[in-house]
């Protein structure tokens, strides 16, 4: 967020505004997250997005030290593997689980200890930007339950757990053999 900018310029407390959206380059989308989670407390958090940066993991690291956090699960597009595992051992230490999908979703879904949820559809990434962004901010249930049943089905049935792409490229780093084996295999030889 800009200096001298108040989020509250833009968007109202959640329980007077239970339905509420923004188009502005003033707001940058881990303002949001943190504003929601002042009014809602400790939540566990999922995440959609086509890729994250390292200012929008230093912003979650810092918030999720404040005790707001309880957990983040996080889906990223196949397409942003390469910058992903640059940040591999920054990720691992903000975000429980992440996970490699065709995505190109923004959602975040945040769901309070006492129970209340809040659904942000974004058109932002998980990064930082001075481009014109839009947002709908909704603590409407019902929206919440079905992002959350299909960010359910995106991560059991069409993802990939991003650890286990980075263990076998560390196993396969380690051990070279393996290909080679592989490639002195003729069809039909044992």
């Amino acid at each position: 967020m800009r200096r001298g900018v108040a989020i509250e310029d833009y968007l109202k407390p959640l329980e007077n505004a239970p339905l509420q959206c923004y188009l502005t380059n003033v707001l940058q989308v881990a303002d949001v997250v943190e504003w929601v989670l002042k009014q809602v407390g400790k939540s566990t958090i999922w995440q959609t997005s086509f890729s994250i940066s390292e200012e929008f993991l230093r912003r979650l690291y810092f918030i999720s030290k404040s005790g707001l956090v309880d957990r983040i699960n996080l889906v990223l597009d196949f397409k942003a593997t390469n910058k992903t595992l640059k940040l591999w051992s920054f990720l691992t230490q903000v975000i429980e689980t992440t996970y490699l999908a065709d995505n190109h979703s923004k959602v975040i879904l945040i769901k309070a200890e006492s129970g209340q949820t809040v659904s942000i559809i974004t058109s932002q990434n998980l990064t930082r930007g001075n481009r014109m962004e839009s947002a709908v901010v909704t603590t409407d249930p019902s929206v919440f339950s079905v992002f959350l049943a299909d960010m359910e089905d995106l991560i059991q049935n069409h993802s990939v757990p991003l650890t286990e792409l980075l263990n076998e490229k560390i196993e396969h780093a380690s051990n070279p053999s393996i290909d080679s084996a592989d490639d002195d295999a003729t069809p039909g030889s044992c």
